[in-house]
């Protein structure tokens, strides 16, 4: 029954707030009959509140001192569950570990630093716009997106 309700991916609500965005996703699990249990919901606070866009592995060990045996597999099981529901974005990064957003589960552009690999959420709100354009012009319906920019942040140039 789980799985089958798993496939209606549903596009999250555009909420930035980390307690909306923890409620949401609680409430999400919940009506799907998941268990919210203690690991799971520490998982579910650190992506929630997190603009930084962690890894597994930085969520892993930002768990372990308050359930320090708690396994990566759970971390990554966690967030795999959540992707599956739409809850949370997977950045998937070719030559380092894939980093998740929980705090904006639905596509938007990201800043990428090729230094420190930093990852930030540019404030534009014109990416909805332009796939509404490249649907209308090329007659594709756009179900996803992705864009991502790479460059040198301000901290990393500082310190060149």
């Amino acid at each position: 029954m789980k799985s089958k309700k798993l496939r209606q991916k549903e596009t999250a609500p555009r909420h930035c707030d980390p307690q909306v965005r923890l409620e949401t996703m609680v409430k999400k699990l919940k009506e799907l009959n998941f268990r919210i249990t203690p690991q799971r919901l520490a998982v579910l606070k650190i992506l929630a509140k997190s603009d930084g866009h962690p890894s597994a592995e930085d969520i892993f060990k930002q768990v372990q001192p308050d359930f320090p045996t708690t396994s990566l597999a759970t971390i990554y099981k966690t967030v795999n569950l959540l992707k599956q529901i739409g809850e949370v974005v997977e950045l998937d990064f070719s030559e380092q570990s894939n980093r998740y957003d929980g705090n904006k589960p639905y596509p938007h552009p990201h800043l990428i630093c090729i230094q420190c690999k930093a990852v930030v959420d540019p404030d534009v709100a014109t990416i909805t716009e332009l796939a509404k354009k490249l649907a209308k012009k090329t007659g594709y319906k756009i179900v996803n997106h992705r864009l991502d920019f790479f460059g040198i942040c301000p901290r990393c140039q500082g310190n060149s």
